[in-house]
């Protein structure tokens, strides 16, 4: 009988894992596609030095860090998916949504000091949590970056 009832716990977790994480992973990719689109005007890229026109510009250090947890389901799936082996898409997506939010959140601190692009950008990634060092927990992304802020906009 209490088997039973621990395969049933087992079994409720992992719907309600499922269920809720997909509901937030979905709502999180449709901000950060919004938020995207606002923030497209400024350019990324991970030249490290600017052109010679741009070199009247003010520099300035930008950056944009994030921590995302992974849900019940993706660490009952990623285990199951590790006694075969071969990729683990519920951990890419974790990934791509930290990378994404980073980025974002480097850009619009690079749009709050009127920058016109980030050059230089480097991401670093790190496991901040997991289950006693038994899996992933939680994941941080540290996005920065060199913020080019035209003359005429610097203060």
């Amino acid at each position: 009988m209490g088997a039973l009832i621990q395969l049933g716990v087992f079994v409720s977790l992992l719907l309600c894992g499922y269920v809720f994480g997909r509901f937030a992973e979905r709502r999180h990719y449709n901000s950060i596609c919004q938020r995207e689109d606002e923030l497209r005007h400024i350019v990324v890229t991970t030249e490290r030095m600017p052109e010679p026109e741009l070199m009247r510009y003010r520099f300035n250090l930008v950056s944009g860090n994030v921590v995302i947890s992974v849900d019940y389901f993706k660490v009952v799936a990623a285990g199951l998916r590790s006694l075969v082996g071969g990729r683990i898409s519920s951990y890419e997506s974790l990934l791509d949504r930290a990378r994404r939010e980073a980025l974002l959140r480097m850009q619009a601190q690079a749009h709050e000091q009127n920058a016109e692009m980030v050059i230089n950008t480097r991401f670093e990634t790190s496991r901040v949590s997991g289950n006693a060092g038994k899996g992933i927990g939680s994941m941080e992304v540290l996005a920065y970056g060199t913020a080019l802020i035209p003359p005429s906009s610097a203060s």
